[in-house]
């Protein structure tokens, strides 16, 4: 039984712990950083299209730009305006779930909006081959 218990532990830690401490990618994390508060303020006005062309390719791959608008609309258009945006954590990963191994920081937003005073804003850039950062991901709850 506490075999089980022990390896469920060790599980959960690996999916939630960094691949390396933030301490050696301060840098990386600020640059990606940097790059998801450019890319939120191009959505927090609603320039979706915009939002969709600075994005990753790895983003762009996975969604035509029509549909991206459309669902960007339908998730933050009930919201209203963004009253404000505190990062609560960013990680450094260099793999994700479902995605292309790489260098990605990971990081969760605690924002609030005219019509939802509380939501959770997890974004995801990645350095590109050309050494910038774009998002490759986005969801908000």
């Amino acid at each position: 039984m506490w075999r089980r218990s022990w390896l469920a532990v060790l599980a959960l830690f690996c999916l939630i712990s960094p691949v390396m401490p933030e301490e050696d990618h301060k840098e990386a994390i600020a640059q990606a950083a940097r790059s998801a508060r450019d890319w939120l303020a191009l959505v927090d006005r609603g320039e979706y299209g915009a939002a969709y062309d600075t994005a990753a390719a790895y983003l762009k791959g996975s969604i035509k730009r029509p549909e991206f608008e459309a669902k960007m609309l339908g998730a933050r258009s009930p919201l209203g305006k963004l009253l404000s945006r505190t990062l609560d954590w960013a990680r450094y990963m260099t793999t994700l779930p479902g995605a292309p191994d790489g260098e990605y920081v990971v990081m969760k937003f605690q924002s609030s909006f005219e019509n939802r005073k509380s939501a959770v804003e997890t974004i995801s850039p990645m350095r590109e081959k050309n050494g910038k950062w774009h998002v490759a991901g986005y969801y908000i709850k």
